[in-house]
């Protein structure tokens, strides 16, 4: 009866304390589907909607990067139909999203090893890219046959290669330019979606010290709420980076 029933009040969040940047493992669209007896690529397709939402309330809490896990360098052993799926997903999405991105002052940004792509993806991602370069509201950065091992391996190939002499000297500082998301600061929330507590190769080197968030929710029914949920979690938490509480509180 209506009498005993009322709707869940939304999470409340503190507006000073949003993560400037949030990485998110997009996980367990193939389970969700398989549990509605559907064919796992139905559940990648639905997962598309998730993000839509989880892009607009990101962009409306005024969270400066968000960064999504899409497709991992190890994803490439997933079955051929799927593969060829998720490809195709990537480019229409790039096909019908990329007019509303530009529109809503988005900058989209790809990261990870292109040289398995099609000539016909690569053209997309460059134009998008391309098309909201310009753009200086929130950055949304796919990660697509991505890696962190891939990561750190290429940005020490690049700065050897431009440096050789600092073969034997070179720092953490100097690496950072060369990594793939040297443009953005690093993720301050992570939340991987799907019930697993790993984060599976996904920017290691950038999330030393980001806060970890796990919810057994799949990504299809991740969305604003859940969004919400995380970053409350987040706002809960003391970050020392190495400090004690003490410390912080003298810096107040």
């Amino acid at each position: 009866m209506a009498l005993f029933s009322r709707e869940r009040e939304e999470p409340k969040v503190l507006a000073g304390k949003i993560p400037q940047h949030i990485a998110v493992i997009m996980d367990g669209n193939g389970r969700w589907a398989k549990q509605r007896l559907m064919p796992r690529v139905y559940g990648h397709k639905k997962g598309v909607d998730s993000l839509r939402e989880v892009i607009s309330t990101c962009k409306e809490l005024g969270v400066q990067c968000l960064t999504v896990f899409a497709f991992s360098s190890e994803n490439w052993r997933r079955p051929e139909e799927e593969v060829t799926f998720l490809m195709g997903l990537f480019l229409q999405v790039l096909q019908t999203e990329i007019e509303r991105m530009y529109r809503n002052n988005i900058q989209l940004k790809i990261i990870g090893n292109r040289s398995h792509f099609s000539a016909e993806l690569l053209k997309m991602i460059e134009n998008a890219e391309a098309k909201t370069a310009g753009n200086d509201g929130l950055m949304l950065t796919i990660a697509a046959d991505y890696g962190g091992h891939w990561d750190v391996l290429q940005a020490t190939h690049r700065l050897l290669t431009e440096h050789p002499e600092r073969a034997c000297t070179f720092c953490e500082e100097d690496l950072k330019p060369y990594l793939a998301m040297a443009y953005a600061p690093d993720p301050d929330l992570f939340i991987r979606t799907g019930g697993e507590q790993r984060i599976s190769n996904f920017l290691l080197w950038q999330l030393a010290y980001t806060e970890l968030y796990f919810t057994d929710l799949p990504w299809p029914d991740f969305g604003r709420e859940p969004l919400l949920d995380a970053i409350a979690w987040y706002q809960g938490r003391e970050r020392r980076f190495g400090r004690i509480s003490e410390q912080l509180d003298e810096s107040k």
